[in-house]
Parts: C-alpha cells; sequence; structure tokens
C-alpha cells in the first residue's frame, strides 16, 4: 500500500501543478473585469474633464482663427429677362469681385493663464494681434468685368474671428489714410463670423493701398491664422512654456524657453486651394472647412496628459498581474510551499486598485508622483502579504524586487513614447527568455 501511494503521489502531484496554473490562468482572465471596468472609469473622468474645458472655453471664448481682410468691390452686371408678357427685358443686377492681399502681415502678443474649475482647469489667453498688409492695384484680367462695371465707392473690408465673444473692442480699420470702425456684417457670410469695415476704394484702381487694424481678442487652447496673401508672414509670442506649433504651415522659426515662446511663418500662395480674386462667393468659400485646414499657428497645450498616460499603464495591468502571478507560482514550485488560491486573488485585487490610486493622485499631482505613490504603496502591500504568508524574508524580498523591476518597466514604456512598443517587445522576449531557463532547472514531478 505505501508502494502504491509512493508511485501515485508524482503524478499526482504533477497533476495539482496542472490544475494550479489552469486555475491561476483563469483568475487572470477574471481580473480582466475589474480592470475593464478601471479604463471605463479613466475614459469617464477625461470625458468628465473634457466637458469641463468646454465649459471654460465657452464661458471665456473659445479657440480662435483669424482670418483676412479680404476687399470687397460691388459691380453691375446685366441680364435679360422674358417677362409674364414674353417680352424680353434687360435688368440690372449687383455682383461682388473678392480681392485678397499682395502681403498679409500678422503679430500676436499672448498673455496666457490657467482658468481652474474645481480640479480641473483650461488655458485660455488675452491677445493682443496687429494685422497689416496692402492690396495691389485692381487687375480685371480674366474676370470678364470691367473699370466701369465697377463700384469702388461702396467697397468694403471683410474679415473674420471665429468667436466673436472674445472680441473686446471693435477694430478700428486704416486703410489708404481712411479710418473705419468694423462692425458685425449680417449680409455677407464670408467667413464663420464676419466683421465689416466700408470705405471707397477708388483709388485701389490706380494704386495699390496699404491697411492696418489691431484686435485685442480672448481666447483658449489656440490662436490660428489664415495665409490669405500671396505672401503671409505671422510672428506670435507668449507666456506659455509648453506650446506646439502646429497647422499647414511648419514654423520657420521657434524658441521655447521657461518665460515663454516665440514663432515665425513665411508662406506664399503656390499651395493654396482659393484663387486671388473671384467673383462667385460660392465656388471658393463655401466649404469654410476646407479653407480652414490652410491655417496655422499655436496650441497652448496642456504639458502632460495624465488620462492618457493613465489609460495607456491600465493597459498593461493583464501583462503585470500575468507575470507576478507567474514568479509567485514558480516560486510556489521552489520553495515547496502552497499559496492558496484566495490569497492569489487578492494579490491581482491589490495590482488593479493600482490603478485607481494612481488616477484619483494623477487629478491632483500630476502622473509622474502619483505613480511613485500608487506603486510604493502597492508593492509594499503586497510584499508585507507575500512575506508573512511564506516566512521567507530572502524569497519576499525576491518578489518583491521583480514587482518593483515590472513597474519601473511598465513606467519607462510609457515616457519613451514612440520607442513604447520596440522596447515593451524586446523586454517581454526577455522575460519569457529568463521564465523559460528557470522553468526547465524545475522538477515538476517531486515538489
Amino acid at each position: 500500500m505505501n508502494s502504491e501511494n509512493q508511485s501515485f503521489m508524482p503524478v499526482w502531484q504533477k497533476l495539482s501543478s496542472t490544475i494550479k496554473a489552469v486555475i491561476l490562468g483563469v483568475l487572470t482572465l477574471v481580473l480582466l473585469i475589474p480592470s475593464i471596468f478601471v479604463q471605463n472609469l479613466i475614459e469617464e473622468r477625461q470625458n468628465r474633464n473634457q466637458q469641463v474645458l468646454d465649459e471654460i472655453s465657452n464661458q471665456w471664448s473659445g479657440s480662435q482663427l483669424i482670418n483676412g481682410p479680404v476687399l470687397v468691390i460691388p459691380y453691375r452686371s446685366y441680364e435679360k429677362y422674358v417677362d409674364t408678357f414674353k417680352q424680353v427685358n434687360v435688368r440690372e443686377t449687383i455682383g461682388k469681385l473678392y480681392i485678397l492681399p499682395e502681403h498679409l502681415n500678422y503679430k500676436a502678443d499672448t498673455k496666457s493663464q490657467k482658468l481652474h474649475k474645481g480640479i480641473f482647469y483650461a488655458a485660455v489667453y488675452n491677445a493682443d494681434v496687429n494685422v497689416n498688409g496692402d492690396f495691389g492695384k485692381i487687375d480685371l484680367t480674366g474676370m470678364q468685368i470691367s473699370p466701369a462695371q465697377l463700384l469702388p465707392e461702396r467697397a468694403y473690408l471683410l474679415f473674420g474671428l471665429s468667436d466673436t465673444k472674445g472680441l473686446k473692442s471693435l477694430p478700428e480699420i486704416n486703410i489708404n489714410a481712411q479710418k473705419i470702425t468694423a462692425r458685425p456684417a449680417f449680409n455677407d457670410t464670408l467667413f464663420e463670423n464676419t466683421m465689416q469695415a466700408a470705405f471707397n476704394a477708388t483709388e485701389l484702381l490706380e494704386k495699390s493701398g496699404k491697411f492696418n487694424y489691431n484686435l485685442q481678442i480672448k481666447g483658449s487652447n489656440e490662436l490660428q491664422f489664415l495665409p490669405l496673401g500671396k505672401a503671409t508672414t505671422a510672428r506670435i509670442s507668449g507666456n506659455w512654456n509648453s506650446p506646439s506649433f502646429d497647422g499647414s504651415v511648419a514654423a520657420d522659426s521657434r524658441n521655447v524657453d521657461t518665460s515663454g515662446f516665440t514663432a515665425s511663418w513665411h508662406t506664399l500662395n503656390l499651395g493654396q486651394t482659393f484663387p486671388q480674386q473671384w467673383i462667385n462667393v460660392d465656388n471658393v468659400f463655401a466649404n469654410k472647412l476646407k479653407v480652414s485646414k490652410s491655417s496655422f499657428g499655436v496650441k497652448m497645450i496642456i504639458p502632460v496628459d495624465d488620462y492618457q498616460k493613465t489609460m495607456r499603464t491600465s493597459k498593461y495591468a493583464i501583462l503585470i498581474i500575468l507575470l507576478t502571478f507567474v514568479a509567485l507560482f514558480l516560486t510556489e514550485i521552489i520553495t515547496r510551499t502552497v499559496i492558496h488560491t484566495f490569497n492569489y486573488l487578492l494579490v491581482g485585487a491589490a495590482m488593479v486598485v493600482f490603478y485607481i490610486l494612481l488616477l484619483s493622485f494623477a487629478e491632483q499631482v500630476g502622473f509622474n508622483i502619483s505613480y511613485a505613490i500608487a506603486a510604493v504603496a502597492t508593492v509594499g502591500l503586497i510584499s508585507w502579504f507575500i512575506a508573512s504568508l511564506l516566512k521567507n524574508r530572502k524569497v519576499a524580498g525576491l518578489l518583491t524586487f521583480i514587482l518593483a523591476v515590472f513597474y519601473v518597466f511598465v513606467f519607462v514604456i510609457i515616457q519613451l513614447e514612440d520607442l513604447a512598443l520596440l522596447v515593451g517587445s524586446v523586454t517581454l522576449f526577455a522575460i519569457i527568455a529568463i521564465l523559460m531557463y528557470f522553468s526547465r532547472k524545475i522538477n515538476w514531478d517531486n515538489q
């Protein structure tokens, strides 16, 4: 009987190890459920953050896109029509000639600040923007209208601003020694929010004319410009020390330091999707979205997207839990001790709670500090728990080291951004190789 029991034990031990491994695999999959709930919580907080940012922007003023100016000169045209008596008559209609500047220069000085609402905040700014340039002598070549048809005394300038709520005062436009106060334009919606300034453009029939005006505006997050000139330049400066320069044109020069930033652009109209002058607005600026894609400028970004980093970290939850369970299981085999499945569940729960700690602290003190707090707390708790279970300080210390390496590994991966996939895949390959090396020395039949 004793000999039968001795021959049966290795088989049972081997089978029990296999069953334990399968149970741990199922437990790892079960822990995916709370991990998914954690990711949903992160998305919910991120959406709440964006909602608050939108509320702040709506109350202060939204992102600003500055357009124009565009010179508009009405002109007479005549068309034949047949009346109810079948008589052919001629009637006068008024068309519009739209002309873009020869040279257009933007210069903006921004003063940014953080506007808080609870624990959330948005980047808002006040900006003084100078817009100047010139229109060339009117050239009607290819326009199918004559100078006699023009009505230059009824001309006006149009320019646009994304959110006119951010306009602090009505701008005064200087053009050809004339000073005109701009007003909202209700009859011409060339831009999303159009301002209009009427003036006499008769001199432009003989020579070019210069214009100049200032905009005092409020905005949030972004300040963009539309390059409507044959040659357009822009220079932006501000006190925000983490800007992003984006748009259809790359900045020619940029400088960012702790005190703020400066950036400048210069572009020609060679790549524009719209002509320099036209007589049918519906065929040119009807697709305002397409036109706005030509813009460029600066974005006052929040230095660290804590929610995005927390979400990326949470996606490594299953990997960390699995590797930790494997390390515990191998320790259990090597030291010939038994760790109950419920204890594995508690360890997994502690690692899931790590992400909730990370999220809650990140909203208060930022991602890096919160990661350190959550990681130290989690590793410390699990280490104390394992040490009390195994009654072996050396083994518990080794597991603590392994768990700390796992969390440091994830933190490094999150910081690497573009190289995360490469470094992560190479590291995982190395971990699997190490597990293979040590597991081959385990006698699975004699625990």
